[in-house]
């Protein structure tokens, strides 16, 4: 066992160093900064499962004597077990192996806040950008990306529009009213209190302004909150349009059978939890009418980012035709729900701000959006990040996505 001394400039070419020399699966024992550098004591993957791993333990040989067999009786002999050596103590090496995964994680959480620190020294430009971002709701993960696609040399302004115009390349919106234009037929789908009834209604009534009442119908499967179904009669009835109560799939396929003439048919479903296991029979019910029905998965403008990303996993491996932003205005800001359906390449087809019906429901305009998204916040916002807390956020999300998560590996587009 050799422990060896790596000595460099900066944290990347130390690191590069130990990896070309003991292979990406060392062990990194220390590291500190010195006149000359940054320096690693590390020890080869080998060299330290030959410290952890159990000693041999001694075989052991075991003999019998034949006996004689008789007509009258057979004696067998039961050989003896030869003593082993005693096992080593397991727990001790699980113990070892356990200090030093929890050495290269906070080894490896420092040297990544140190690369950090050693970028916004060499460009601080692009560390403005990065605030910038975080500041209004976007991941650190879709930050990076972003920044790697910047050009060098460029002032903050510059930067920033280059940002600005990559999220309006990337936030895929519907072309118009491309859904009430061709028509079909629309489950709404998404948590509770998403806003999924009000939005039915204001959709309904942009199709009948378009189509007139008599294309449009409505359906609701939403037998379990009080008052419901009634709500939606009570906009149907204000727009002239059946509404029609959904039971089970035998009752989904006879009504859909019946208003097949119908130019679109919109199905406001039961709000449910994305962890609630009768989301899956919902679903279920939806994919197998025998008509094809397109879900459009509403996101609340105010959730938080893991509640996001947890929904959308949740519905999209249910093939989600696209979404709707609700409750504009109630979020303080929207990138968050945009950062969301950036990284999960959703189609963006409306956003709604309010009760109205239809006045609250809006095309999605990606320009507006970003626009928005980058309006000043106040100076004082308790959640406005300082440089050591920055450093040390972009510094965690960095190692987390060295782990080579599924939700790390994103791709924005430039062209």
């Amino acid at each position: 066992m050799k422990v060896r001394k790596f000595l460099a400039a900066t944290s990347h070419e130390v690191l590069r160093k130990v990896k070309e020399e003991l292979g990406a699966d060392a062990v990194i024992l220390s590291n500190k900064q010195t006149p000359n550098g940054i320096e690693i004591m590390a020890l080869a993957s080998r060299d330290m499962t030959r410290l952890t791993g159990d000693a041999p333990r001694e075989a052991a040989t075991i003999t019998s004597k034949q006996q004689p067999v008789t007509e009258t009786k057979q004696t067998v002999a039961t050989p003896k077990r030869a003593e082993t050596a005693p096992p080593v103590a397991d727990h001790q090496s699980e113990h070892i192996i356990q200090e030093i995964q929890a050495m290269r994680q906070m080894l490896e959480e420092q040297l990544a806040t140190m690369s950090w620190s050693n970028f916004s020294q060499r460009d601080p430009e692009g560390t403005k950008v990065l605030r910038t971002l975080l500041d209004a709701g976007f991941s650190p993960l879709l930050s990076r990306h972003l920044l790697e696609k910047l050009p060098g040399n460029h002032d903050f302004e510059q930067s920033l529009k280059k940002t600005i115009t990559l999220l309006t390349l990337n936030l895929r919106t519907a072309t118009g009213d491309e859904m009430i234009e061709q028509g079909g037929v629309y489950a709404l789908i998404g948590p509770t209190g998403v806003g999924k009834t009000t939005t039915t209604a204001k959709l309904a009534a942009r199709a009948v302004i378009r189509h007139g009442a008599d294309k449009v119908a409505l359906l609701t499967t939403d037998s379990y909150r009080i008052g419901g179904h009634e709500q939606l009669r009570i906009y149907g009835k204000l727009l002239g349009v059946p509404v029609r109560s959904v039971k089970d799939i035998e009752d989904l396929q006879l009504i859909l059978h019946e208003l097949r003439n119908k130019h679109i048919v919109l199905i406001d479903t039961v709000g449910m939890s994305q962890r609630d296991q009768m989301l899956a029979e919902q679903i279920a019910m939806l994919n197998q009418c025998g008509t094809e029905i397109r879900h459009l998965l509403l996101l609340n403008a105010t959730s938080s980012n893991d509640t996001l990303d947890e929904v959308i996993s949740a519905y999209q491996q249910h093939h989600i035709y696209g979404c709707i932003i609700t409750k504009m205005d109630e979020a303080a800001s929207i990138g968050i729900v945009l950062d969301a359906i950036i990284r999960r390449k959703l189609v963006l087809h409306y956003v709604t701000n309010g009760q109205k019906v239809p006045e609250d429901l809006h095309e999605a305009n990606s320009r507006y959006l970003l626009h928005r998204v980058f309006k000043p916040t106040p100076n004082n916002s308790p959640f406005s990040l300082q440089d050591p807390e920055f450093a040390l956020i972009m510094a965690g999300s960095r190692t987390k996505q060295s782990a080579g998560s599924q939700s790390a590996r994103i791709k924005v587009d430039h062209d």
